[in-house]
């Protein structure tokens, strides 16, 4: 799927020196940052589902020691 992605004209010179340094393509960087960012949010999600998961497993003795 192709996609229009605005970048200010700083943004988009910080990109162009960053792959120059890296020796990769904008898009490649882009791509990269796209699916660093999924995959964190991603686990932050299975965190968040995890802990529910445990509060309520373990809610009696949490209410206990809340006493």
């Amino acid at each position: 799927m192709a996609m229009t992605l605005r970048l200010t004209d700083e943004q988009t010179e910080a990109l162009r020196k960053r792959a120059e340094f890296e020796g990769r393509s904008m898009q490649q960087i882009v791509v990269a940052a796209v699916e660093e960012y999924l995959a964190r949010h991603a686990a932050d999600e299975e965190v968040r589902r995890l802990g529910a998961k445990s509060r309520e497993r373990w809610r009696t003795v949490l209410d206990r020691l809340g006493e």
